[in-house]
């Protein structure tokens, strides 16, 4: 049973001679996540267990529970390097995984989880610890595998709730996954995962303020999630609260020295702390510049919205608002209600398509320097010159396409992301151009 009361002797718990197994780890990790004053006691317990092992004192079993002690630090440099000098047990490699999967080495975390399965260690903790690095692997369908061989009691827990909630948002399910975010924080109110994962979609949806609640509720979790501290620390930044955003971006610091987009951040907080002058026009500038580079695969939409954007090459909302409505529908496969679902996912951010239809850019035009004059000539006759089938001539009306080198400049993929365009309307334009002995752009 985990130790919850505040009266927990955390040190007492570390200390050589004591039980030291997947229960007290636990307690400790609860008693530290929430609370800074057992995180410093820990800290302590570390450092006096450092000394032993400094002087040699400490044998196998006590370096397993310092590394142990530096990975509920967030120092996983030190964890790995010291539990891999401990005695090689279950809890040891159990540890060890999840210390690789800290530092990003998957298939190392992948190993050791099935290792400590065959010493002995919990099958469900391990089958959920392998789903997780599958998921951050970007292999979200195997993370799914491996949850849905779970079942009783683990099905209950907010660990499972959250691994199975932010799996069914790698593939899209993304109302699903926020129903499963909401149970695992109605299972366990300090989970920072759920609350994390809660944040994002807020944050997706427009609602800053409560996605700032639920980042700053995350964030008293110790060690905190660098991405939490990250999100954090730039609503802090985007409300002048620039003495907060140090403080989230000085905590990642603490435990990941190298990381360079803290540091950054750090150093902008900092400069914009000590300015007085007003930076609201520019602070707007640069929030839009945010959220015009958002990916389009954050929003949920519908499948066939997804594959038309993809085939028109539209990554971010940005790419999105240098577009018409009209660019959209003509389309293949893009109907009204895909319109009506973009208006609507634009909105949300306040944008809207067409918004910077003049400034997207344009197929790059052919050289016409380094043509012949006949080339050039070429280039310049009409469309209506091919004696195009009306399907074909549709299209060209619908990309605006008026003469031999505008249709040049475009290569098949982009011919046959226009509406009711086909291969054999390609083919059909490939067979017209060789009579002028020219091809489509990248043939």
């Amino acid at each position: 049973m985990v130790v919850h009361t505040a009266e927990f002797d955390l040190k007492q718990a570390m200390l050589i001679g004591n039980s030291f197994g997947p229960r007290e780890v636990e307690n400790i990790r609860v008693a530290v996540r929430g609370d800074s004053a057992q995180f410093d006691r820990l800290r302590d317990a570390v450092i006096e267990l450092e000394g032993q092992n400094s002087r040699d004192e400490l044998a196998h079993a006590g370096r397993v529970r310092l590394g142990i002690g530096y990975y509920l630090l967030g120092d996983y440099e030190n964890a790995t390097q010291t539990i891999k000098r401990g005695d090689g047990g279950a809890l040891a490699l159990f540890y060890q995984a999840k210390i690789n999967f800290m530092l990003e080495s998957y298939p190392e975390a992948l190993k050791s989880y099935d290792q400590a399965q065959k010493a002995g260690y919990n099958v469900d903790e391990c089958t959920l610890g392998r789903a997780e690095v599958y998921r951050n692997m970007l292999q979200p369908e195997r993370s799914l595998e491996q949850l849905d061989k779970l079942s009783g009691a683990i099905e209950q827990t907010a660990e499972y709730l959250y691994q199975r909630g932010v799996t069914v948002a790698a593939l899209g399910q993304t109302d699903e996954a926020i129903r499963l975010y909401e149970r695992a924080v109605a299972a366990d109110k300090k989970h920072s995962g759920a609350l994390f994962g809660l944040a994002i979609e807020s944050e997706r949806r427009g609602n800053d303020e409560a996605a700032l609640e639920l980042y700053k509720q995350a964030a008293t979790n110790f060690p905190t999630n660098v991405g939490t501290l990250l999100n954090l620390g730039i609503l802090y930044e985007d409300l002048e609260q620039y003495q907060l955003a140090l403080i989230c971006y000085q905590r990642i610091l603490d435990s990941f020295p190298d990381n360079n987009r803290a540091r950054l951040f750090f150093k902008d907080a900092r400069a914009s702390s000590e300015m007085h002058i007003d930076e609201d026009a520019l602070k707007r500038r640069d929030r839009h510049a945010q959220i015009l580079n958002l990916p389009v695969s954050d929003f949920e939409l519908s499948v066939r919205s997804r594959n038309c954007l993809r085939l028109m090459g539209i990554s971010t909302l940005g790419d999105l608002c240098s577009h018409t409505e009209q660019e959209l529908l003509a389309s293949k496969n893009f109907g009204e209600n895909s319109l009506n679902e973009i208006r609507e996912m634009l909105a949300l951010k306040g944008l809207r398509l067409g918004q910077y239809a003049t400034e997207k850019q344009l197929p790059e035009p052919i050289q016409i320097e380094s043509l012949s004059l006949a080339e050039q000539q070429v280039l310049a006759r009409p469309i209506t010159d091919l004696d195009l089938s009306v399907r074909a001539k549709k299209c060209m009306n619908r990309l605006n396409i008026q003469t031999i080198g505008e249709l040049v400049s475009r290569s098949a993929d982009q011919l046959l992301g226009c509406k009711n365009f086909g291969v054999t309307s390609l083919t059909e334009i490939r067979e017209k151009l060789v009579n002028f002995n020219i091809k489509l752009r990248g043939e």
